[in-house]
């Protein structure tokens, strides 16, 4: 699958990334994972430790898949509201997730400061506010179902908003210790470290047939090398339909642009990251060396050269739409994209467990928060393998339970 093009930023942050070797012969494991970008590699992570045989594969250069075009907003707070999902599974399944997420936020924030290759991790606060008038009784809900649960949240008038900021919006959502980082140096670092603890990594490897056996799944490459696993994770992000076909997930386009260094950000109220309540929305992010990005723009196809077609005039529409918010900071952008981008039809990322893959786990952690969806999952699969079962397990199976169904 062509997962993007354009110009892309997050490999100029990277002067010497690892490299790993080719697989060129057969192997056996207790694990095999296959894709290394940010699931595989947080997989990879939680796995190392745990007194398994560990193998990751990628059939791309380490990093060369969607982590190069991961904007890395690390929030717990997703395009489906904590309201759509209480509808959807009910409030204490909606706030177990977030609470999920929560934690794997700190756990990326904590992993993060041991790597071997620093991900730039920094906390952020975020600021959701309201596009239109209208959405002000939905995010006044919002906010007290947040606060109800526990979650570092505020909810800011206009007068607030206009008091620290140079736009003036009706209303707002300040969500405190949010994160941003550079993605592409996390999935470095995080299987460098699983290097060093005894992960085997082979890139340019791909997979190309599979057979089952009762104890065991039998992989083999397009070189038709044998990867023998008692269990296996397919990790291969919006890839994942290559190998087994979720009826749930759904594939569509975004935009992304990221401007050159810009001098002064003095007007960026502690350069939090913002985005609002519109659907498709626009949000933005600033950088360690001073960039800002800026992304969204969401539009409904799945097609290459539909999604192509419209990066030079959605990267235009990114910058002004910026613009709007920050008249005084002058912005040229150098680096613009498009990708596609994977969610699901109900709001939760999933873990996928189908007859017609024993012993495999697929990991879909598709949605606007998928660093912080894989963290969560990845913890989850761990915990089944290496325990016999996870309480959160249920939460993100694809045959999860929905409020319509349980009051039929």
């Amino acid at each position: 699958m062509d997962l993007q093009s354009g110009k892309l930023y997050w490999p100029t942050t990277v002067t010497n990334p690892p490299s790993y070797p080719k697989l060129e012969e057969n192997i056996t494991c207790d694990v095999l994972i296959i894709g290394a970008g940010s699931s595989g590699a947080q997989c990879a992570h939680f796995l190392c430790n745990q007194g398994l045989s560990v193998v990751v594969v990628d059939k791309r250069k380490v990093g060369e898949g969607s982590t190069s075009t991961n904007t890395a907003l690390i929030q717990y707070a997703g395009e489906k509201s904590f309201v759509s999902l209480k509808n959807t599974f009910g409030e204490e399944a909606a706030a177990r997730h977030l609470k999920l997420c929560e934690q794997s936020i700190n756990h990326i924030e904590h992993i993060s400061s041991e790597l071997p290759i620093k991900p730039d991790f920094t906390r952020r606060d975020s600021l959701y506010y309201a596009s239109y008038l209208e959405d002000i009784p939905a995010l006044q809900e919002e906010y007290e179902l947040l606060k109800k649960h526990g979650f570092n949240v505020d909810f800011w008038d206009e007068q607030r908003i206009s008091s620290v900021y140079p736009f003036s919006k009706s209303a707002a959502i300040y969500y405190h210790d949010d994160a941003e980082m550079n993605p592409l140096k996390f999935v470095y670092g995080l299987l460098e470290k699983a290097k060093s603890e005894g992960v085997r990594i082979y890139e340019e490897t791909e997979i190309s047939g599979k057979r089952f056996e009762n104890d065991s799944a039998v992989f083999y490459t397009k070189e038709r090398h044998e990867i023998r696993a008692k269990h296996v994770i397919i990790a291969a992000g919006y890839e994942d339909k290559d190998f087994k076909v979720e009826k749930n997930a759904t594939l569509s386009s975004s935009y992304a642009v990221i401007t050159k260094p810009v001098s002064d950000l003095e007007n960026w109220y502690k350069r939090t990251l913002i985005w609002e309540t519109a659907r498709p929305y626009v949000y933005m992010r600033t950088t360690t060396d001073n960039r800002i990005i800026i992304g969204g723009m969401d539009k409904d196809t799945a097609y290459v050269e539909t999604r192509d077609s419209k990066i030079l005039a959605s990267k235009d529409k990114l910058i002004q739409e910026f613009n709007k918010l920050f008249p005084n900071i002058q912005v040229e952008p150098e680096y613009y994209l498009g990708a596609f981008y994977g969610g699901t039809h109900d709001g939760l990322p999933v873990i996928g467990q189908y007859e017609s893959y024993p012993h495999c786990y697929v990991i879909m952690a598709y949605g606007d928060n998928g660093t912080v969806y894989n963290g969560v999952l990845a913890k989850i699969v761990t915990d089944n393998i290496v325990h016999g079962s996870s309480p959160d397990m249920d939460l993100y199976l694809q045959n999860r339970p929905l409020v319509e169904k349980m009051t039929l």
